[in-house]
């Protein structure tokens, strides 16, 4: 066989793999949020200007069972603004007391930890690392992408460049030049080295405390996951995680 021929044959076709690669790539849960978080910074930048709110951005600090991660911190005379990016699209459907919100993309619905309890977290370690009135910090989630609300969310919780309005609506001063420039050193000295180390240990956290966690979700319908005991046959006395919409879904997991 000639591979000489058809190795000219092939040749106009160079680019394909490389395309194909490129958009494996960004269909990925890692390229989404990173993307998203671009967009974000993206927009803080050109809309708020820049000697009034200062960004850190891809902020981690260490909690007592880990490691937390921010998105992005945007500090200002206003206030402390706390921000958790969402990269999806579809609709989405939640409330603030709700534990877990749905995305529903056509007729597939996933479930999802509200972000708004995911970002209290963050929260809870900033005003622990900062001396700053606790009601100076504010909880902020942006969705980007093509997400659609359903249903009527906080006045935190906004889609693209709506949140830039939700940043604006703070107009009283709260915080003096001097204690924007302390916080500022305070995270910038607090938070652990922003490198891929950090990164790679924090994923390393939430994937043992994931496994530790009641709180896990069953990856065929994303219900909580509730820890039971087995009663019968051979298995009776172990115990294992079952789906808590069960008998509708029957998915279990082993316990670690």
């Amino acid at each position: 066989m000639d591979y000489a021929i058809i190795f000219e044959a092939a040749r106009p076709l160079w680019w394909v793999l490389p395309l194909v690669v490129l958009l494996g790539i960004f269909k990925t849960r890692w390229f989404k949020g990173l993307f998203g978080e671009a967009f974000v910074k993206l927009i803080a930048k050109v809309r708020l200007p820049a000697d009034e709110y200062r960004g850190i951005h891809n902020v981690t600090l260490a909690t007592p069972d880990g490691t937390t991660q921010i998105d992005h911190v945007l500090v200002s005379r206003y206030g402390i603004f706390v921000i958790e990016t969402k990269h999806m699209t579809g609709w989405i459907f939640g409330s603030e007391r709700q534990a877990q919100w749905t995305q529903k993309i056509y007729r597939k619905s996933f479930k999802f930890q509200n972000p708004l309890r995911q970002n209290y977290k963050h929260v809870k370690a900033l005003e622990a690392l900062l001396d700053v009135p606790a009601d100076t910090i504010h909880s902020l989630v942006v969705f980007s992408g093509s997400a659609v609300f359903k249903t009527r969310m906080p006045g935190n919780v906004t889609i693209g460049g709506g949140y830039v309005r939700y940043i604006r609506s703070f107009r009283e001063p709260v915080l003096s030049d001097s204690q924007v420039q302390e916080v500022l050193e305070s995270i910038t000295t607090g938070r652990l080295a922003p490198n891929r180390q950090t990164h790679r240990q924090h994923v390393k956290h939430l994937k043992a405390r994931f496994e530790s966690s009641a709180e896990r979700t069953c990856s065929k319908c994303g219900s909580g996951m509730v820890l039971r005991t087995s009663k019968r046959s051979a298995n009776a006395g172990n115990r294992f995680w079952g789906c808590s919409a069960y008998p509708k879904c029957r998915e279990v997991q082993d316990v670690a």
